[in-house]
């Protein structure tokens, strides 16, 4: 079976694992022991489509985590930016609450025929100086990255997300093209 398969529908592309997305579930240890604490907060990110069914998804799913969320803790807050797209913010003491919240919410936008809108989940973490530091899972790619805002406008710790990088490859799997790191300027976490 070739490319004309998959067009013709006999075979489907084959879809990144979820499970890369649960390995910041068991990373969150090595992370703490590299100087990193969770801040209690993470998204996803993805970009929203303006036709009834998309927006039923997104209510149905906003409901089940709201359900879920109050046994559990979890918060959930629907927000859009300045470039088009909706972050569903989740806020939990319990880092593994809120893996498993964002990967409720990528599964339901997959399931519902738009996973090609999702572009990443986001995790949130302050270093011991206090600083911001992002780990930024890229859905399409299945593969995590550092982001690492500096002082001043748009600018990063490049060093600082190298190091990271070269402390974690053994426990995420990062990506290793360094041009397709792409910040995420503005994270509502």
């Amino acid at each position: 079976m070739g490319f004309l398969d998959v067009l013709r529908g006999k075979r489907a592309l084959r879809q990144p694992t979820e499970d890369r997305l649960f390995a910041m579930s068991t990373a969150v240890v090595s992370l703490e022991d590299a100087g990193l604490a969770p801040t209690g907060k993470a998204a996803m990110v993805f970009q929203p489509l303006g036709t009834t069914d998309f927006d039923q998804i997104v209510s149905d799913m906003v409901e089940v985590l709201n359900m879920t969320g109050e046994e559990a803790g979890t918060t959930i807050d629907a927000r859009d930016d300045t470039f088009g797209y909706r972050w569903m913010v989740l806020s939990d003491a319990d880092f593994d609450d809120l893996v498993v919240g964002l990967n409720a919410v990528n599964s339901a936008l997959r399931d519902g025929g738009y996973g090609d809108r999702v572009l990443a989940a986001v995790f949130a973490f302050r270093d011991r100086q206090r600083r911001a530091v992002r780990f930024i899972y890229n859905v399409k790619r299945a593969t995590y990255y550092p982001f690492v805002p500096a002082p001043g406008d748009q600018q990063r710790d490049n060093t600082r997300e190298l190091q990271l990088k070269a402390q974690l490859e053994g426990d995420l799997p990062i990506e290793a093209d360094l041009s397709r790191w792409f910040p995420l300027w503005g994270a509502p976490i």
